[in-house]
């Protein structure tokens, strides 16, 4: 299912959800240009993104880079495999990111943002602890900003265009039908891809963000959730 728009204004312009969405095209943009520097996106992906075995080993392997092992959980939260991976990810968050953000200070959502990122790392970590493949990508950190929706917003209504063989026809769906399917799929993928040790999706990932941001949300907000609805209404691959 690809969510449209949502039902739920805001108080306030979402800078954060805004700037973060900028960082992110401007990371992939420098990506773009790194065969005129020699570098090779694969040795991108080593260089920004996190590796379980480093991570675990507390080591830095070659190629060494710019960022020691313990940074890479920060850069790897910028860096996408492609212009559908970074689309689909800024599109989650500018959705429903405005709203999350508006739940808390900014300062706030930006440290909650970080910290549900940081926990879909170790996630997908624990996993597969010695794994040498990086992950990328903002997925995780996203998934963090879709559990904390779930948990303040449940009833708002969604505008999601579901995707059938010929015709794709879009549908208003409450926020919680349209997140608690998304938690599902990346539960199937998860235990279809466990122990495969292949490059793919990091589902594990997702799901440890998706849960942080449930757990996590209530902590950060500077107000209890406000119920939105159609009266309310008259932000592998990580």
């Amino acid at each position: 299912m690809i969510p449209l728009h949502d039902d739920n204004p805001t108080r306030r312009f979402p800078a954060v959800t805004v700037a973060l969405i900028a960082a992110n095209m401007a990371v992939f943009a420098v990506q773009l240009v790194l065969p005129r520097w020699g570098i090779t996106l694969e040795g991108w992906y080593y260089l920004l993104g996190a590796r379980p075995f480093e991570l675990t080993r507390h080591v830095d392997l070659p190629p060494f880079g710019w960022f020691p092992w313990w940074a890479t959980l920060f850069t790897s939260m910028f860096v996408h495999g492609g212009w559908l991976h970074l689309i689909f990810n800024l599109w989650y968050l500018w959705i429903f990111g405005n709203n999350v953000e508006d739940a808390m200070t900014r300062p706030r959502f930006v440290a909650f943002y970080v910290a549900c990122g940081m926990v879909a790392t170790a996630a997908q970590v624990v996993v597969s602890p010695a794994s040498d493949i990086p992950l990328v990508g903002a997925s995780g950190a996203i998934a963090g900003v879709l559990g904390a929706y779930l948990v303040l917003h449940p009833r708002a209504r969604v505008l999601t265009v579901i995707p059938l063989i010929v015709v794709w026809p879009v549908f208003e769906v409450p926020a919680w039908i349209l997140l608690a399917a998304w938690f599902l799929l990346q539960g199937i993928g998860g235990a279809q891809s466990y122990g495969s040790g292949e490059a793919g999706v990091a589902f594990f990932a997702h799901i440890g963000g998706f849960v942080a941001g449930m757990a996590l949300v209530l902590l950060f907000t500077r107000r209890r959730p406000r119920r939105r609805g159609r009266a309310a209404g008259a932000a592998r691959r990580v």
